[in-house]
């Protein structure tokens, strides 16, 4: 009977414990969500409203932490998010997110005349703004800033422009320094090939990008698969001549153009 009592209070014991660890278990799973993760959605290039109401049925909750100006990218738009879409998180999680801003950032124009195009560009990138058209005119100096322009008219240092501006510049062009190269553009991004470019005193000219390019956050990882003129270490051209490029995220497409060139 001492025996049978001894067992039956081990058994218990037993049982107990089993049963803390399940209910431990049971609870951790709930508080924790075990194996209900939820996969973050893509909330970039979509305006603020339709993110939010992407974000309730997904059930995460949305933050507007900072905000940037894009002149390409709508305004209110998002622009960036974190975490990043296609991560792992909890129900509820809060997704930190940075809008393009609906009233745009104003920043003054700098004095660019007597500058070289390269110190130019340099200059205008550091205060927000963009370069557009090289205009060239016979001077004695090549790429001397002559004058700085804002749609079509000179503008005076310290005006106020919205970020982004695209600004043109007058430039001289020596007669006997005004030949250049088209680089090679094939595979960089749009705002690495416009940097060549400028670099080599010539022009963007058309921008075409095709048919797997479908927002703004794809247009930044678009890659030149085409340019028109072609790549020459040969021939040169005037300064100020337009380059066109043709962009892709589709790496098949480099792959054939290679074959091409080879």
């Amino acid at each position: 009977m001492k025996i049978n009592w001894i067992v039956r209070n081990i058994l218990l014991a037993v049982g107990i414990i089993i049963a803390i660890i399940i209910i431990a278990f049971g609870s951790l799973n709930i508080i924790t969500r075990h194996n209900r993760e939820l996969t973050v959605p893509d909330f970039t290039n979509m305006s603020l409203e339709d993110a939010l109401n992407l974000a309730e049925k997904r059930d995460v909750r949305l933050e507007v932490t900072d905000s940037v100006f894009v002149k390409r990218l709508g305004r209110g738009y998002i622009y960036s998010q974190n975490p990043v879409a296609g991560s792992k998180v909890k129900k509820g999680r809060r997704i930190l997110i940075t809008i393009n801003a609906i009233n745009p950032q104003m920043v003054e124009m700098p004095s660019l005349v007597g500058f070289s195009l390269r110190q130019a560009y340099t200059e205008l990138t550091s205060k927000g703004l963009s370069l557009g058209s090289l205009i060239y005119v016979e001077d004695i100096a090549t790429n001397n800033v002559l004058e700085q322009r804002y749609n079509g008219q000179p503008v005076a240092p310290k005006t106020l422009l919205e970020s982004e501006s695209d600004i043109d510049l007058l430039l001289g062009l020596n007669p006997e320094d005004s030949q250049t190269y088209i680089p090679h553009l094939t595979g960089y991004t749009f705002q690495v090939a416009k940097d060549y470019i400028i670099d080599n005193s010539l022009n963007v000219g058309l921008v075409r990008f095709d048919e797997t390019v479908t927002n703004y956050t794809d247009s930044l990882e678009a890659v030149v698969y085409s340019q028109s003129p072609a790549f020459s270490d040969s021939m040169t051209f005037v300064c100020g001549t337009k380059v066109s490029l043709y962009l892709t995220k589709d790496q098949s497409k480099l792959a054939i153009k290679q074959e091409k060139n080879e």
